[in-house]
């Protein structure tokens, strides 16, 4: 049975009644209405399902019964659902025997309803349409109730939670509701998959380096890793003074200035950009730090204002060559994982988002509204929102991560995955963890003192031992890839230049 070209019409117009009145709605009018509900079309969809089963394959994929206006409707598809997931015959025969049983029809009228279901049916090929509708109805329910908490809560029912959070608290309700809907995700067939794997390595073929995804900017770390690539979520962790945000500011420079020049040499403004939330250090201090590392002036000095008239013509000339860059920087305390996904998502419609740095995850908050009860939970919470961002922007997201104090107990004080804070979910989460360690820092701390020996000769023995020591490893550092999901691990050799606080590549070929 098919139905009249504009029966769907008149459904929809029934689920979105329009007033023709010219008088605007206040608010308390607007809450008062019915909200969006289609019976009609929920009775037509049950009687299709009932009269061949295989109208349901149109719509289990994303209609559930609490989609459902009426509660016996979606009691009566629960059990439509139920009989035909195990296999059986659905049928308004097969169906009255557990009908009568359960009393679902009782309210409804009792089997006088199941004919009445047949009288509204549509035919198999609109079931798909019907289903639609009553999701669209569900939709713009949950929306009117979310619209209804902001407002309570605004009006002081969650004193809990100030401005802000009730911000991030409506974002993330809404991001729940645009993301749990049921129509995304889903089966992709392998020839889909196969196309995309291939078109992945036709670029990696026709690029001239070994760089496949995004550049970090430090050559031997993408020649082992192909680059930043979307989807992943990298850990970068160390010690304090260990160097991990200027190696992640490093990082993200470089990112944003192949952007920019990608665009320049195509004549373009640049589609991507990077952003880097610093929860910890404020945009003006990143920014002067950045500053210091490509104009060459010490950062102290440029704080405390011991520059010269030279040093400070070149400081305000890279400044407006660093203007151009396509780094977006978001000094935000505590920030919530719902609020930063937000955030990202404005930036990837509004400028295109290519990379996301994060310094660092445990200084986050996880999704308004959650209470983890520990917090290896509450990490395990961020992390695998961060996994979760990478995933839905197709960017790289590259989080910065504290180590226990375990490290310094030991003599080797090379990290290992053991030593991340909350170690088992970061380390689960991530598709590549990396530590940045620097021996000179530690060799600094046991320099010889005279007061330490018996004689002056063995103090100048000493000495000279530590000395030796110190010049091996002087502006060295290491990036040690301990765990990388689509290739292999090692250490990779790094410069790095305390002056400036900058990391730059190792030529060893040459020392």
């Amino acid at each position: 049975m098919s139905d009249p070209p504009d029966t769907l019409n008149h459904l929809m117009n029934i689920a979105s009644p329009t007033d023709n009145t010219d008088t605007p709605h206040t608010l308390e009018s607007l809450l008062q209405r019915t909200p969006p509900a289609n019976v009609a079309a929920e009775q037509a969809l049950l009687g299709a399902i009932l009269t061949n089963n295989k109208a349901y394959e149109r719509v289990s994929d994303f209609l559930q019964p609490s989609h459902f206006s009426d509660q016996i409707n979606g009691r009566i598809y629960e059990a439509i659902s139920r009989r035909i997931e195990r296999g059986q015959l659905a049928d308004p025969v097969t169906m009255r025997a557990e009908f009568e049983h359960t009393g679902v029809l009782d309210e409804a009228g009792g089997p006088i309803y199941l004919a009445k279901l047949m009288n509204a049916m549509v035919g198999i090929v609109n079931a798909g349409d019907y289903g639609r509708v009553i999701h669209d109805c569900w939709i713009r329910r949950q929306l009117i109730d979310i619209g209804s908490e902001v407002v309570n809560n605004a009006y002081g029912a969650r004193v809990d939670l100030d401005g802000a959070d009730q911000i991030s608290a409506s974002e993330e309700a809404l991001f729940r509701l645009a993301t749990d809907k049921g129509q995304d995700g889903g089966f992709v067939t392998f020839e889909h998959a196969m196309a995309e794997a291939l078109n992945t390595a036709a670029q990696a073929f026709n690029r001239t380096g070994d760089i496949v995804g995004l550049t970090s900017g430090l050559r031997d770390f993408d020649k082992k890793t192909g680059g930043l690539h979307p989807s992943d979520l990298l850990i970068l962790a160390g010690r304090p003074a260990m160097g991990k945000t200027a190696l992640a500011t490093k990082i993200a420079f470089s990112a944003a200035q192949a952007l920019l020049r990608e665009a320049e040499d195509k004549g373009e403004k640049p589609r991507g950009s990077v952003a880097i939330f610093s929860l910890e250090m404020s945009s003006e201090q990143l920014a002067t730090r950045i500053l210091s590392e490509q104009s060459e002036v010490p950062g102290e000095r440029i704080r405390r204002g011991d520059i010269n008239q030279k040093d400070f013509d070149r400081f305000v000339r890279v400044s407006r060559e660093l203007q151009r860059m396509p780094l977006h920087i978001d000094d935000t305390p505590a920030i919530s994982l719902s609020a930063m996904r937000t955030r990202c998502r404005r930036l990837a419609r509004t400028k295109g988002l290519s990379l996301v740095v994060v310094d660092y995850l445990q200084l986050m908050r996880p999704a308004i509204g959650t209470r983890p009860d520990s917090r290896v939970l509450e990490i395990s919470m961020i992390t695998q929102g961060l996994k979760a961002i990478a995933k839905e922007l197709a960017v790289p997201v590259i989080a910065l991560s504290q180590l226990s104090r375990q490290v310094e107990s030991r003599d080797d004080k090379r990290p290992m995955l053991s030593d991340l804070r909350e170690s088992g979910s970061i380390e689960q989460d991530a598709d590549a963890v990396m530590f940045v360690y620097r021996d000179e820092y530690y060799l600094q701390q046991r320099q010889p003192k005279d007061s330490a020996f018996e004689s002056t000769d063995k103090y100048q023995a000493a000495l000279e031992d530590w000395h030796r020591k110190m010049a091996l490893v002087h502006n060295q550092a290491e990036l040690i890839l301990e765990k990388q999901r689509h290739g292999p691990t090692g250490t990779i050799p790094l410069y790095f230049e305390g002056e400036f606080t900058r990391f730059g590549n190792l030529d060893l070929d040459h020392e």
